[in-house]
């Protein structure tokens, strides 16, 4: 039977028998009886259910079960590479499906370096050896290609080594990140094990029609912002509309969706799950006529099957949390500095004149046609960069690019002075040319802003749509088109597109917000402390040393491990344990001493899905990693490489009662409080001066993967058996 970690409808339970350093206390689902034989199930929960594999006859999946899925595809980009190490090393020969995998290169295409250039060459030898799907350097980033060819589809469940992969569900397919080692583990046998998250059910009211000026980006930046306290952390987020209406999203194109589902990411979810509806099936029509008749994936056969048996909740269906947000209230919104979460509207911001010396579209995010062409229409008529701004553009994928051309929209990006990159990542993960210098403020269309992620961690970034990246390239400041001069001196009204939103900016959007009663794992559980320790031979339950605080919130993976190192794949061990923490604190490695524990504060690992922000703690002599709470994709990338990773709210607020003088800014980023503790992560529990904290245990399973060194281990030696 699957294991769950909270039930549904049943209030929350305790279980260690899962594969997770512990069990983690979660929000449990809302209570309702509904008399049904069958539970009813959320669209995330029936999505799941289609790829859950070797479930007890008549299981349904519910939010906190633990299942083995076995997903429709499984993207990797440049990490490929190291998942083809990770392949070897456990011994497997072949491919589970050679159809289940699809490899894109995206990341570092800027880098003619012959290494780089002969890792991209084995990529592409291994592929061929093994009949997988390519894609070359050029050809595009490897979400949006799965969306232009149909690996992600409405209904289906994929997942790619990058945390961007949510992105799939603007198109009502259930993305989700999984790490490298889970992939390796899908190319040998099909599969991986999931846990299904609570899931937040997010209205979008009014969404018939957006107000003037305001896109996706702005929604997502919107929610980002009002929404920053870790609501959805570690949720799968179900979009819906006004009530039971098939075009109660009309307002919000494919594109708008793909944008606002690919940045819950930073948001803190594993997934954003768009409806299926008229404007989805119309977006699938075309893209099938584009693609021509007998394409694999998008076909008129398949669409239509789809608009014949619509997926959607069942009635009475369960969800962790419900917010809303009336999109009528939203005005166009920028992020930053250097914070998704720290959204100001524009208009205030304007005020500010902030000023700017590079702009980027670009990205996964906002470098579709439609975006190229929105900022092309704040150039026409003849506006060029301000003096001293550089503005670099690279569309989505080549395809995307070809489209630009034709209408024009790229030829008009290039005429004013916007740089052109290769289709790729780039700038947005700190690769390549054009990146953010010391002391320079930037805007962008990408969906991260981390300190240090687009260059120097000295530098600022802000992010805003392509519309307002390209008003404020031109004006030299942050602002939006309705701001610019007009073309004409002679005339008051603007000859391009307004982001001038009729709603009040003053005004904060309208919104609201429940969920259920939440466990504190704080508190000591006599269910927890009855029963024996287990203990699995060869691991040591004991930790001893002073805790090393970091605090901070949101300390995400570029802060953890710089996204410069991250195709390095053949750092060693000690330089990772030199740069850890590098882009948080340049000091960080040199404060480290010998069995200090690490702890720190709040959603600790958000960011991308890179293993290195794992894996170079374990270099730098950490056993185990405590915080008030984790990205749940950090936990897994620790989890799988033997890292031990452990809530402990109390502690946290405790330690931050005692060093508050930090919020004034005089306390060093990374401190050495002179606490020092005892842990037992079997039994549960962290004693510090003589008080006890209670501590997620960490079980058999999570214990086997600590003692044989990860899960690549752990199945090697049972591939080996």
């Amino acid at each position: 039977m699957p294991q769950r970690m909270f039930a549904v409808p049943r209030r929350l339970r305790i279980s260690n028998a899962a594969p997770t350093a512990a069990s983690v206390c979660r929000y449990a689902s809302a209570a309702a009886s509904t008399g049904s034989h069958f539970p009813p199930q959320n669209t995330i929960e029936k999505i799941v259910q289609k790829y859950a594999v070797n479930l007890p006859k008549g299981h349904r999946v519910a939010q906190g079960d633990f299942v083995s899925i076995q997903p429709e595809h499984v993207m990797t980009h440049d990490n490929t590479a190291a998942v083809m190490s990770k392949f070897a090393s456990i011994g497997a020969a072949r491919f589970h499906s050679r159809t289940q995998a699809v490899f894109t290169l995206d990341h570092d295409v800027q880098n003619k370096s012959e290494k780089n250039l002969a890792k991209y060459r084995s990529i592409q030898a291994f592929a061929k050896q093994h009949g997988i799907d390519f894609y070359p350097a050029g050809r595009g980033i490897g979400h949006q290609i799965l969306i232009e060819e149909g690996y992600a589809f409405p209904g289906v469940m994929s997942v790619a080594s990058d945390s961007h992969s949510n992105m799939y569900g603007g198109i009502g397919c259930l993305g989700t990140p999984i790490v490298r080692t889970d992939a390796a583990a899908i190319w040998a046998t099909g599969r991986t094990w999931w846990q299904v998250p609570p899931v937040t059910k997010v209205s979008l009211l009014n969404g018939a029609k957006l107000p003037a000026g305001v896109t996706g980006k702005d929604v997502i930046v919107a929610l980002c912002g009002l929404f920053n306290n870790d609501q959805v952390l570690n949720c799968a987020v179900e979009f819906s509309g006004d009530g039971q209406s098939s075009d109660g999203l009309a307002g919000l194109s494919v594109d708008d969706r793909l944008t606002i589902a690919n940045m819950t990411t930073e948001w803190g979810a594993l997934a954003g799950v768009f409806p299926v509806d008229n404007v989805l099936i119309s977006w699938l029509r075309a893209r099938a006529n584009r693609l021509g008749a007998g394409h694999p994936r998008i076909n008129e056969a398949r669409i239509r099957s789809l608009s014949e048996s619509l997926l959607h909740a069942d009635a009475g269906a369960q969800y962790a949390k419900t917010l809303t947000l009336d999109l009528a209230t939203v005005t166009p919104y920028v992020a930053g500095p250097n914070s998704v979460k720290h959204a100001t509207a524009l208009s205030d911001l304007e005020r500010d004149r902030v000023a700017i010396h590079k702009a980027y579209l670009l990205s996964c995010t906002n470098a579709r046609a439609g975006d190229l062409r929105a900022a092309a229409d704040v150039f026409r008529g003849g506006r060029t960069l301000a003096p001293g701004v550089e503005m670099y553009v690279a569309a989505a994928s080549s395809e995307v690019q070809r489209d630009a051309e034709a209408a024009g929209d790229w030829a008009e990006l290039l005429r004013a002075g916007a740089k052109p990159l290769p289709a790729g990542c780039g700038p947005c993960i700190g690769l390549g040319v054009g990146l953010l210098q010391d002391g320079e403020v930037g805007i962008s269309a990408t969906n991260r802003n981390y300190k240090g992620r687009m260059g120097s961690p000295n530098a600022q970034a802000y992010l805003s749509s392509p519309a307002v990246v390209a008003a404020s390239a031109i004006a030299g400041y942050i602002c939006g088109p309705a701001s610019l001069p007009p073309l004409n001196p002679s005339s008051k009204t603007l000859s391009t597109p307004s982001t001038q939103s009729s709603v009040s900016a003053s005004a904060r959007p309208a919104t609201t917000f429940s969920e259920t009663t939440v466990t504190d794992c704080s508190q000591p559980s006599t269910q927890q402390t009855a029963s024996p320790p287990d203990i699995v031979d060869g691991f040591d339950p004991r930790l001893t040393g002073e805790l090393l605080f970091c605090n901070h919130d949101n300390l995400n993976t570029d802060g953890i491990y710089p996204g410069k190192y991250t195709y390095q794949d053949d750092m060693p061990p000690e330089k990772m344990a030199k740069v850890v923490m590098e882009n948080y604190d340049p000091e960080f490695a040199g404060i480290v001493r010998k069995n200090d524990i690490l702890i720190s504060g709040f959603s600790f690992g958000s960011g991308s899905s890179r293993e290195q922000a794992a894996t170079a703690l374990l270099h730098a002599g950490f056993r185990a990693v405590f915080a008030g709470s984790f990205s749940e994709t950090f936990k897994r990338n620790a989890i799988n490489n033997g890292l031990v990773v452990l809530e402990a709210p109390a502690l946290v607020r405790d330690l931050r009662a005692a060093f508050e003088h930090g919020k004034n800014g005089d306390a060093p980023l990374t401190i050495r409080t002179g606490w020092n503790a005892t842990v037992d992560l079997v039994a549960g529990s962290i004693e510090v001066g003589g008080k006890a904290y209670a501590l997620p245990k960490v079980g058999k399973a999570a214990q086997e993967l600590i003692v044989e060194g990860g899960l690549e281990n752990w199945v090697k030696n049972r591939i080996t058996q």
